[in-house]
């Protein structure tokens, strides 16, 4: 007899997968004209499990599926040497997407008991459902396309893999003692009013989410104001929520390595050391960045004392304000910044092993800070 759960998970993959399974790997792969070997490497990059290669598994749209991403490769669109680059990432990104919309379709079948009881009813409200989510994600991957062609047609010259932005990352403050104290249904409350908050500040001043990673996230923007409005805002908005914890974020300009929608480089590393030594409610730039921001005049930067922090000796930040909010005594032109931030080096790399062998240097804990 089968087990129903079973026959409901056999019901919902007929339906998202186009068929019943009838293939193994290796007649996928004959099928589609693609090497056994080459298409064992794109299986594995795309997240899925290992399964023997007389397990019938695979339908028919597999085989389309695997012809046309060679096609991809014959056509000279994706490079060979980086096809299985580009399969993970895509691989990893709809995983993501994937496991968010079941758990959506799950507690929407969790709030009307009567489709429970029903394999029939729930493979019928998937099937409904799944056009309606491959139009809206056409839509959304198409906006995307355009945007960023947009941006690449606009400056031709420029490197879209390497180029100069400004890096960012936002830090709630005391994570994680905050898990420790409340449950999982505020905590899920906490992080989703912090990620939609973030989202929409980043959006509004023309930034881009690379990623959310926790408790933070990291954002890119294409101009130091624009970076300089989403730090500030996102720290001026959590603080006048009691809902949400208190906010630090770092900056940084300069070049980076844009790789399948994430970024890498020292940028990215010193952003991430000036977030980790941030006091709440601060946000601390780069020499780079405070220098581009000293002649905005909507701002206000004081330079702090310099810190040695893992991979950095003697990193000497700059904090930023707003300039109706800032204090007496900041400097308020390009020159002078410069010329106080150039009393020491500001980003040395350190001569210590790599990062992950070095520990940082212990800080001393001052009273009332929250960490």
């Amino acid at each position: 007899m089968t087990d129903p759960s079973e026959e409901l998970q056999q019901r919902l993959e007929r339906v998202l997968l186009g068929g019943r399974r009838k293939y193994t790997r290796l007649e996928v792969a004959e099928k589609a004209g693609v090497p056994e070997e080459r298409s064992r490497r794109l299986w594995r990059a795309l997240g899925f499990a290992t399964v023997p290669d007389d397990e019938v598994v695979f339908t028919d749209s597999d085989v389309e599926a695997m012809r046309t991403a060679d096609q991809l490769v014959q056509s000279g669109l994706i490079d060979p040497s980086i096809e299985v680059s580009v399969t993970r990432a895509l691989g990893q990104h709809l995983s993501r997407l994937a496991e968010w919309q079941v758990e959506m379709l799950w507690e929407l079948i969790r709030e009307q008991p009567e489709l429970g009881r029903s394999e029939r009813q729930v493979t019928r409200l998937v099937d409904r459902l799944l056009p309606e989510l491959e139009q809206v994600q056409n839509f959304v991957w198409r906006r995307h396309l355009a945007a960023y062609a947009g941006r690449a047609f606009a400056a031709p010259d420029e490197q879209l893999e390497t180029r100069t932005q400004v890096v960012g990352f936002v830090d709630m403050v005391g994570y994680t003692r905050l898990t420790r104290q409340i449950g999982e249904d505020e905590l899920s409350r906490v992080l989703d009013a912090f990620e939609t908050l973030a989202t929409e500040v980043i959006a509004d001043h023309h930034g881009r989410v690379v990623k959310m990673i926790g408790d933070e996230v990291l954002f890119v923007a294409d101009s130091a104001a624009d970076a300089a409005e989403i730090a500030l805002t996102l720290t001026e908005r959590t603080t006048a929520d009691e809902s949400l914890p208190a906010v630090r974020a770092g900056m940084a300009s300069g070049r980076i390595l844009s790789r399948f929608g994430d970024v890498y480089g020292s940028v990215v590393n010193l952003a991430a050391r000036l977030t980790s030594v941030a006091r709440p409610g601060t946000i601390l730039v780069d020499r780079e960045l405070a220098t581009e921001l000293a002649d905005e005049k909507a701002y206000e930067l004081r330079v702090r004392r310099p810190v040695t922090v893992r991979g950095y000796n003697r990193l000497r930040p700059a904090a930023l304000r707003r300039a109706a909010e800032a204090p007496t005594g900041m400097f308020a032109s390009s020159q002078h910044l410069a010329a106080e931030m150039m009393g020491l080096t500001e980003a040395v790399p350190s001569d210590a092993p790599a990062e992950d062998e070095t520990e940082p240097r212990p800080r001393r804990r001052r009273r009332g800070r929250i960490r």
